[in-house]
């Protein structure tokens, strides 16, 4: 088997967020695009997909994929 080089892979970070009844998610890399859910499960697919055919949609006006640059962590306080 000879091992083939797929398309460059990136990392973004996503943004989960309960919206009352559902989630939101959106990807600080990749102004607007959004996407929500009913769980976390659906939401995290859904953005997913969003964050593909955001990256088409520049591949296709013959922009390059940002370069991930947004880190998340979490931080521990008391409350």
């Amino acid at each position: 088997m000879v091992w083939q080089e797929g398309p460059a892979m990136k990392e973004y970070v996503v943004l989960f967020e309960r919206a009352g009844a559902n989630y939101s998610a959106y990807v600080p890399d990749l102004p607007g695009c959004i996407s929500t859910g009913a769980t976390l499960d659906e939401t995290e697919a859904n953005i997913r997909e969003a964050i593909e055919l955001y990256l088409a949609a520049m591949a296709d006006d013959g922009l390059p994929a940002p370069e991930p640059l947004t880190q998340a962590r979490g931080v521990r306080v008391s409350a």
